[in-house]
């Protein structure tokens, strides 16, 4: 599986978790279980406190996955997925 960063940024008048249906559902498809039926490894989740931005670090074969299982955030702003490594992996090629 590839690692990748996903970066998701809205206007605080589009921030999701300020209407309570929108939240519960974005909630239910950010979870572990939704992202397996994707082929999608959630290993990580936050929310930039006061930034309306939201990261990820996914594991998925494609970025294509990726790609669909972020689109329901690109109704509220824009999403930035970019391919990533581990540190282990960047030291073992000797470089980023």
């Amino acid at each position: 599986m590839s690692l990748f960063f996903v970066r998701h940024k809205h206007d605080a008048e589009t921030c999701p978790a300020k209407d309570p249906q929108k939240g519960d559902m974005l909630l239910s498809h950010i979870s572990r279980t939704n992202a397996e039926k994707l082929g999608i490894n959630l290993k990580s989740e936050a929310v930039l406190d006061d930034q309306h931005t939201f990261v990820l670090i996914l594991e998925a074969d494609k970025r294509r996955q990726v790609d669909q299982f972020m689109m329901p955030f690109r109704q509220a702003g824009p999403v930035e997925i970019w391919s990533a490594s581990t540190c282990e992996v960047v030291v073992d090629r000797a470089g980023c």
